[in-house]
């Protein structure tokens, strides 16, 4: 490939991409080889490159190539396939421990069905039978069909109780704000309540939620909540303790910095606070790193949409690294890929950081709850 025409390449790279726009269930090697005159070796190198950078997904090492998020943004689609969901479902269950059932639900034409499911470990448990559309009366309905309850929008989760099991569904959002899946716990009601059940259940269920929807594209995760209530006020003041437990979960947050022409400019970035700083990674194309480069006064905002309303907001100045080496650059990677999506760095991640900021907090403050009224 490295002597072909660039024109050459490209124009190959393109039609595989429009052949994955067609065929949006996915194709495996050879049925991709039979619907090109691409030789072997070129497939298999452009579909590595195309996978690496997000265009494509595979099911799995040797399974099914299937349209990847960029591909699916970049094609207009607000609706991954049915085998993204099931890939990106597999390897986040893969990596979680979890004892009782957890599923994934979607909308079809015939209704809410069930997906996928990985049964859990007890004798007697709860489980679905994939493909069969889901009672009126499912949690999955709640969080998937709209209108939404203000219940579910409120909290983020609906919990059915039935006479013989509980069953938590979760909004899956590939774009962050509007569910396209519904990730869902269920679990024999004898062996729980519901207090205990969300007590035990609701946040990993939520980070699983999150991280499912990162890997689908989305920037950030705060379903049905398009533009946040900025009118309500927080009410209780966390403490540092607080502070740091709602820092460890996947939440974006949203950097603020000043355009050159003094409007400000906002953008969702990966954090990770260490007790004294914060540190976040800055990508190649990025246009945030020049602004702070000229002007390090910045600040942070982590919230969540849902009660109990966390909230962390932090003003502070942000501090380039210098002479960072690839080492401690892909450590910090790695952790907040493993912290955001579950699983260790993408490759087509490894190559994209321009440069790591720090940021020290002049002023750090959280809150929980919001009240109608200012306070």
């Amino acid at each position: 490939m490295k002597n072909e025409p660039l024109s050459s390449t490209i124009e190959r790279a393109l039609s595989l991409l429009e052949i994955f726009l067609q065929n949006p269930d996915g194709l495996n090697p050879q049925e991709i080889l039979e619907k090109t005159n691409i030789s072997r070796s070129t497939l298999f190198t452009l579909l590595k490159e195309l996978k690496d950078i997000g265009y494509l997904d595979q099911t799995e090492a040797r399974g099914r190539y299937v349209a990847g998020p960029r591909l699916l943004s970049w094609s207009g689609s607000n609706s991954p396939s049915y085998q993204l969901l099931i890939n990106v479902f597999q390897q986040e269950i893969h990596n979680a421990s979890f004892s009782e059932t957890v599923a994934l639900a979607v909308p079809g034409p015939q209704g809410i069905f069930l997906l996928d499911q990985k049964e859990g470990g007890q004798v007697i448990r709860a489980v679905y039978a994939i493909g069969e559309p889901l009672p009126d009366s499912s949690a999955a309905q709640q969080v998937l069909n709209p209108p939404y309850k203000e219940i579910v929008i409120q909290c983020g989760y609906y919990l059915n109780i039935n006479d013989d099991f509980f069953e938590l569904a979760i909004p899956i959002c590939a774009d962050g704000v509007k569910p396209v899946a519904g990730l869902m716990l269920n679990v024999p009601k004898y062996r729980w309540n519901s207090e205990l059940l969300l007590e035990k259940w609701l946040q990993d269920m939520r980070a699983m939620a999150a991280r499912i929807s990162y890997r689908l594209g989305a920037l950030q995760y705060t379903p049905y909540h398009q533009d946040q209530q900025s009118s309500l006020q927080p009410t209780t003041v966390m403490d540092e303790t607080q502070i740091t437990q709602f820092l460890l979960g996947p939440w974006t947050a949203r950097l603020a910095c000043i355009h050159p022409d003094g409007h400000p400019h906002v953008i969702p970035v990966w954090q990770e606070w260490d007790g004294k700083k914060f540190s976040i990674l800055a990508l190649q194309n990025s246009q945030w790193p020049d602004y702070i480069r000229k002007n390090s006064q910045v600040s942070l905002t982590i919230d969540e949409p849902w009660a109990p309303y966390r909230r962390v907001v932090m003003r502070g100045t942000a501090k380039e690294l210098e002479n960072v080496d690839i080492e401690k650059q892909t450590e910090l990677l790695t952790r907040l890929s493993k912290r955001f999506l579950g699983q260790n760095t993408p490759q087509r991640f490894l190559h994209q950081v321009e440069a790591i900021f720090t940021i020290n907090p002049e002023t750090l403050r959280g809150w929980t709850g919001l009240a109608a009224e200012k306070i």
